[in-house]
């Protein structure tokens, strides 16, 4: 069971109420924070939610595989790898490409509806998950809209080519992954797991989005508003995550059902201040201290500048959750990583005074 002040806490940031202080949000990948804080436990599940106990980190989507410095930017192939990737909002089932020709276009079956025995499967795993970061942490369920996993299939190269030669084979594609996830967000929803559900589908670069507006309002959104849907009907809010400039189309993601934004990424040009002062009260801001430059090359003090400018744009009346711009990478040094938590703890105590 969550720690009632955590709850409290998360609860009126999410209801744009000012509680005890910011609530933080992040997802860490990064070995040596782990051996830091937690030397010799041979448990990585163990090791990691004591990291995020001890870093004071109310929330999560789960968190990475804690590569040794020899594998980092490996993907992990161990059992443990597959879990953490699939509690993190991937599905393991995208990691290899199937599709490079047209024949494998035509001939890819989507995989089938959950039966009950997986549905069960998954319903424990996300509890399990919960029962694992309790009570100082809330494990936030989630899972993709099926448009990232499509083009992950085949790559973003065919991917596009295919959109305007092969449109029919690609919307199918989308269309059947989708279905898939609809029905763990039914699940999530019909179970009321937790009052907030992570969805994840990377859909713009850095300045600029990956298609052009009109396809994602074509394809895209419909795909996230049927996985919002089960969801914002008993009340749980969805984050949604893209890395990457979303500014065109973010109207049509809070039309689409979403209640929050992740991560916000200020060097893709997200300007959290301007977000808050255009959306106030209607949209959760989750994230936005820069996890590509300064939280892993900058110094502590700029790392302890940026926490302190994130708190003054984005926390005064709630509605924010503050982390990292994505994850904490294996590059970062730890006394960035303490300077980070540190600061956000202390700085972002209610009344917000800086």
């Amino acid at each position: 069971m969550l720690e009632k002040t955590v709850e409290e806490r998360i609860l009126a940031s999410m209801n744009f109420e000012e509680g005890d202080r910011v609530p933080i949000w992040d997802y860490i990948d990064n070995r040596n924070i782990v051996d830091y804080i937690t030397p010799g436990v041979e448990s990585d599940d163990l090791a990691m939610v004591k990291v995020y106990h001890e870093l004071g980190i109310d929330l999560c989507r789960g968190y990475g595989a804690s590569y040794e410095k020899e594998d980092e930017g490996q993907v992990s192939t161990s059992e443990q790898g597959d879990i953490t990737q699939r509690v993190s909002g991937e599905t393991n089932w995208k990691v290899k490409k199937e599709i490079e020709t047209l024949e494998d276009l035509r001939n890819y079956e989507c995989p089938a509806l959950p039966e009950e025995d997986e549905k069960a499967e998954w319903t424990t795993e996300q509890k399990a998950m919960q029962e694992i970061f309790a009570p100082d942490t809330m494990y936030v369920p989630g899972g993709g809209c099926g448009f990232h996993a499509a083009y992950d299939l085949m790559g973003l190269e065919f991917f596009s080519l295919a959109i305007y030669d092969y449109r029919d084979e690609v919307e199918r594609i989308i269309s059947g992954i989708n279905r898939r996830q609809v029905e763990f967000a039914k699940l999530a929803a019909e179970k009321k797991m937790c009052p907030l559900y992570f969805l994840g589908d990377d859909v713009a670069y850095k300045g600029s989005l990956m298609f052009s507006p009109d396809f994602l309002r074509e394809i895209f959104i419909p795909a996230l508003r049927k996985c919002c849907e089960p969801l914002n009907n008993v009340g749980i809010k969805v984050i949604f995550h893209s890395d990457g400039f979303l500014m065109e189309i973010l109207d049509d993601l809070i039309d689409a059902g979403i209640s929050g934004i992740n991560p916000i990424e200020p060097a893709a040009g997200m300007d959290i201040g301007l977000l808050k002062k255009r959306y106030g009260r209607n949209l959760i801001l989750v994230g936005n201290v820069d996890c590509s430059q300064v939280l892993p090359l900058g110094s502590v003090e700029d790392v302890i500048e940026a926490t302190k400018e994130c708190i003054r744009q984005a926390s005064k009346g709630g509605g924010h959750f503050i982390g990292s711009s994505s994850e904490i990478v294996p590059s970062t040094p730890v006394e960035n990583i303490i300077a980070f938590y540190q600061t956000a703890r202390e700085f972002g105590k209610y009344p917000i005074s800086i």
